[in-house]
């Protein structure tokens, strides 16, 4: 019995190179007769010498392809299986094989890896817009994204996802969901209920996106067990958040004090990222909104990326799209 083992990064990895329900491996034991284990983050690998050459190499050009992408899809797998009985026998190089991953097209390392989580399956959500790519991108590589754009370019959605796939990944070990208080335009009165209850209407765009990306069972689990918790933005005070993912939305109806409140949570190994649009703003005739406070202030302090989105990021209903510019125009 010959064994190898190969090391991948974290679980997210291992998660990719294994596949939906074990989908990729057990494909790679079926082709190879080897017995594949994960112990921490060192794939064990044993059977035949032949065989498990064969798999090692097999999951090496997996990680490999994960990496320089930053996904694993069903078509690659496929791609990586499709050889004849010749090519088994005699498989190419991984030097080649690496240099032919090169020469497939853009990288894919805007998309969010793991964001949408089912019962039985993981995929992957990706930018549709030049705009939303730009953002994806930013909220990987900065601690402290300001995101402005008008409704249905997709921020507050995004936002979640990429807050879901640093909780997967162990990036994180908790993601809180912030939105002010204001009334878009009416009184709604005294609500009924525990502070859940009442902040509920404040964060349901929130909710929703998490409901899409997650079972019902999951995110009542991590909702019981504080990995997800909704704070109105007047609970925030006091508070220091390490390891935490903070989404604050409808930035534009927070007030210079309350941003500057909101921003200085910030702990240890967090992320925050603040999505809004200027031009839907409630806050009362004359006073300075937050979110373009916020940008003017720290658009150039080292760490804290700006993305602008416009009408043409918006990917809900068509006119979705001619409603804002037909508004923007009469403006």
């Amino acid at each position: 019995m010959n064994e190898a083992t190969l090391t991948v990064k974290d679980q997210a990895e291992a998660l990719a190179i294994f596949g939906p329900q074990d989908s990729y491996l057990k494909k790679a034991r079926k082709r190879t007769g080897t017995s594949v284990v994960l112990r921490g983050n060192v794939i064990s690998i044993s059977g035949e010498l032949d065989n498990v050459n064969e798999c090692l190499e097999l999951l090496n050009l997996w990680k490999s392809t994960y990496r320089l992408k930053g996904d694993l899809l069903d078509s690659d797998v496929v791609a990586s299986l499709s050889d004849s009985t010749d090519s088994m026998q005699n498989p190419m190089p991984l030097s080649d094989s690496l240099t032919a991953l090169t020469e497939l097209g853009e990288p894919r390392d805007r998309d969010i890896r793991a964001a949408r989580v089912g019962k039985d399956k993981v995929s992957s959500i990706s930018a549709r817009t030049d705009g939303q790519g730009d953002y994806m991108q930013a909220m990987k590589e900065h601690p402290l994204v300001f995101c402005d754009g008008p409704a249905g370019c997709g921020k507050t959605y995004l936002a979640v996802a990429q807050a879901l796939a640093a909780l997967q990944s162990e990036e994180v070990r908790k993601i809180v969901l912030v939105r002010p208080a204001v009334e878009a335009g009416e009184k709604l009165g005294y609500l009924p209920g525990d502070m859940i209850a009442k902040v509920n209407p404040f964060v349901r765009p929130l909710l929703d996106a998490i409901n899409d990306m997650l079972d019902f069972d999951q995110v009542r689990r991590y909702m019981a067990n504080d990995v997800i918790e909704i704070a109105p933005l007047a609970f925030m005070r006091g508070r220091t958040l390490n390891d935490t993912f903070m989404i604050l939305d409808e930035a534009q109806n927070t007030t210079v004090t309350q941003m500057k409140m909101f921003l200085t949570r910030m702990g240890v190994n967090s992320r925050i990222v603040v999505t809004g649009d200027a031009t839907q703003n409630d806050l009362p005739s004359g006073i300075k909104n937050g979110l373009d406070d916020g940008i003017r202030r720290l658009s150039k302090v080292k760490g804290v990326a700006i993305v602008k989105m416009t009408g043409e990021d918006i990917v809900r209903h068509r006119l979705v799209r001619e409603i804002v510019s037909a508004y923007e125009t009469e403006e």
